[in-house]
């Protein structure tokens, strides 16, 4: 069985990051032959020097985009009628404010040597999209770590470790100065780079695409 190493750069606030791994997963579901992917997700603070606290979404979304009222309910509207296309449930009337997310992306690498990467992100994204859950409470957080088996103990040690804190800043670093500005980015074999929420159709004709080029490039190789 052929396999993908696909590296996704998100944010667990980012209603396109949520939307674009369900398409992705569509897409990888639909191709022509069976493949093996291999998923890892890394950090990016949409908002890094976000207040715990947060901040109202509508007022963080004027400031940030200068959108007025009308244009934001009409972006809400868009984004949750695209999400229910890819089978995502946005509940935007449950999501009042924009967290920072530092914890969740410590809790997520973590979570990633545990095997246990996607199934928290997947969470996260049901508990703050779908449910309006305080992200940056650090009770809720490990309510949730604890909803795909990991360890709560164990989690609330993590959090409060230094070292996980630097290792998630460093690999953000890391992807900025590759370029990396906007999420959600999907870098495929270390090679490729697709960018956005893009629909299912668009996801799988790239990967045949980058399939057939892998195939040429070993069968030169062999």
């Amino acid at each position: 069985m052929k396999t993908l190493q696909i590296d996704i750069v998100s944010d667990v606030v980012c209603p396109w990051c949520a939307i674009g791994f369900a398409n992705l997963n569509t897409a990888l579901k639909a191709l022509d032959e069976p493949i093996e992917a291999q998923i890892k997700w890394h950090p990016f603070q949409l908002n890094p020097y976000m207040p715990k606290e947060g901040q109202d979404i509508n007022e963080h979304l004027a400031e940030k985009y200068g959108l007025s009222e009308s244009k934001l309910a009409e972006n809400k509207q868009h984004i949750r009628q695209v999400g229910k296309n890819s089978g995502v449930d946005f509940k935007f009337d449950q999501r009042a404010r924009i967290y920072n997310t530092l914890d969740c992306h410590v809790l997520l690498h973590w979570a990633g040597e545990k095997n246990k990467q996607t199934q928290l992100k997947l969470a996260f994204f049901k508990a703050y999209f779908s449910e309006g859950k305080d992200i940056s409470q650090q009770d809720i957080l490990l309510d949730v770590v604890e909803s795909v088996g990991l360890d709560k103990l164990e989690a609330q040690i993590v959090l409060k470790d230094e070292k996980y804190k630097e290792v998630v800043k460093d690999e953000e670093s890391k992807y900025k100065s590759m370029g990396i500005q906007s999420v959600p980015a999907f870098i495929i074999n270390n090679e490729y780079l697709l960018s956005g929420g893009q629909p299912s159709e668009v996801f799988k004709q790239s990967l045949q695409d980058i399939l057939v080029k892998s195939s040429a490039k070993n069968g030169a190789k062999s």
